[in-house]
């Protein structure tokens, strides 16, 4: 289940694809690729198979074929990671095919523009984040998300902005007019930082942090990670 902004609730099938170009702070996934990769038995069970790592793309998409086709439910398919643009080659030779069986759904950190070209035609939605300094622990990549949104604009369903209590009022504003120059229709999510399988920012906080961004730009929503919350994977 999609656990994350605009999309949430609808049932998908993740592929997690190992690297990643940045070290945010926060975050919570083991990046590295190991000897083995892991797929669920079913769909939404906790039982896993274990396979050699790398996966021929034809066994992968053998794999969400049968799931469709015996279990019709997922509204889509999810690439996450890690950053699943630094496995743009490989995505560029699968995607033409597993997105004739669900149409497809990027998460990305939106600092690599260019990898990205080659697979837009294949992409429904794009979530796209914004890196801020104060919660990743590195400058804020402005010029690579502008690139970014230009590129991948008409494709973008939301922008998703990690926050804690380390965010200023100042950098609220900064991304809020950041998307009314870019992106003035794409809704900006922010999304409260996850810590022990609860939100980090208390509710009192989160409508003030709106407050001050959705007076730039509109747009503005609050959602927490549900799936912590629902003890999912």
């Amino acid at each position: 289940m999609q656990g994350e902004g605009v999309l949430i609730g609808r049932r998908q099938l993740f592929v997690r694809l190992a690297h990643c170009n940045l070290a945010c702070v926060y975050c919570d996934t083991d990046h590295a690729a190991g000897p083995l990769w892991s797929a669920e038995v079913e769909p939404g069970r906790a039982a896993v198979r274990e396979h050699p790592n790398p996966v021929a793309p034809e066994e992968l998409t053998g794999l969400v074929r049968s799931w469709q086709e015996h279990l019709p439910l997922h509204h889509s398919l999810a690439l996450t990671g890690g950053e699943p643009l630094l496995q743009s080659a490989a995505l560029a030779g699968w995607l033409p095919t597993v997105s004739r069986i669900l149409p497809v759904y990027l998460e990305t950190n939106g600092t690599l523009p260019g990898p990205l070209a080659a697979l837009l035609p294949y992409l429904t939605w794009i979530s796209m984040d914004i890196k801020l300094a104060a919660t990743t622990g590195a400058p804020t990549p402005w010029a690579a998300h502008a690139a970014f949104l230009h590129s991948s604009r008409p494709k973008v369903c939301q922008v998703k902005l990690v926050v804690d209590e380390s965010a200023a009022d100042a950098d609220l504003i900064d991304v809020a007019l950041f998307l009314q120059q870019h992106g003035p229709e794409i809704p900006l999510v922010l999304q409260p930082r996850t810590v022990a399988g609860r939100p980090a920012v208390g509710g009192n906080r989160l409508l003030a942090m709106q407050a001050v961004a959705a007076r730039v730009h509109p747009q503005t929503l609050v959602i927490p990670q549900v799936h912590p919350l629902l003890a999912m994977r």
